[in-house]
């Protein structure tokens, strides 16, 4: 029986904030109860490369370290931290996967994203984000001047979603069913868009991960059945499981 939890969207920036408070303490709790934790884009508000030396740099490694001595620990670029890298993989134990990511039992995991197709400018920077060539520009430049970059790019992200309509930033059921129709899959887990439910359609079943804002958001596999739960960001992490004897 394969029990897994998933998570997407903290946006964590703060190593003394509620959000970062609360997945410290469900990582150090649930990498015991289940095998698998996948974090599925957007953890950071801003990563800057695997030197990153923010407080939350550090911290996040060593809750991530400790998580990985006890589960499986993967993590999935998001549009805010697609600079995660093998060092940071190999510093902490976790595992990078490809977006869209397969489960061998036939769940389709993805940040949510590259489905957004109706937004054509937020596709077009997200196709430069995403090129060796811009990373490798990018990754060349000092410390000082990539956290510059990334305060430019937030600042700018914030100011054209906020002109934007609610509609062209979630993502399209005709590409979210082509895409499951192209992997052979029932059954897709993202996040992103920050529109947290569950759909069905045509025998399919999308579960849409929550940011952390105003609650924290998961969905936890036990076997063959899912569950999208949200809980409090101010009161500390109580595991919905029974723990795991050692």
């Amino acid at each position: 029986m394969t029990t897994r939890l998933f998570l997407s969207d903290l946006h964590l920036e703060e190593t003394q904030s509620p959000v970062f408070l609360r997945f410290k303490e469900l990582m150090l709790r649930e990498c015991r109860n289940v095998d698998e934790i996948h974090l599925l884009g957007d953890l950071v508000e801003m990563w800057i490369g695997d030197d990153d030396d923010a407080d939350i740099a550090r911290a996040l490694t060593q809750v991530l370290s400790h998580a990985c001595q006890h589960c499986s620990v993967f993590i999935m670029h998001g549009n805010r931290d697609f600079l995660f890298g093998e060092n940071f993989a190999t510093q902490t134990g976790v595992k990078i996967n490809p977006d869209p990511f397969r489960t061998e039992d036939g769940l389709l995991l993805t940040h949510g994203d590259a489905y957004c197709t109706d937004d054509t400018a937020y596709q077009q920077m997200r196709t430069m984000f995403r090129s060796e060539a811009w990373q490798a520009d990018v990754l060349g430049k000092t410390l000082p001047q990539r956290k510059a970059l990334g305060q430019m790019l937030r600042a700018q992200s914030k100011a054209e979603n906020s002109n934007k309509t609610g509609n062209i930033m979630d993502v399209n059921p005709a590409e979210i069913h082509a895409q499951l129709q192209k992997q052979n899959v029932t059954t897709m887990i993202h996040g992103h868009t920050h529109r947290p439910g569950i759909h069905q359609s045509g025998g399919t079943l999308r579960y849409v991960l929550g940011a952390w804002e105003h609650c924290g958001w998961a969905v936890r596999q036990d076997s063959d059945h899912l569950e999208l739960f949200c809980f409090s960001l101010a009161r500390p992490y109580a595991s919905k499981l029974r723990e795991r004897q050692p």
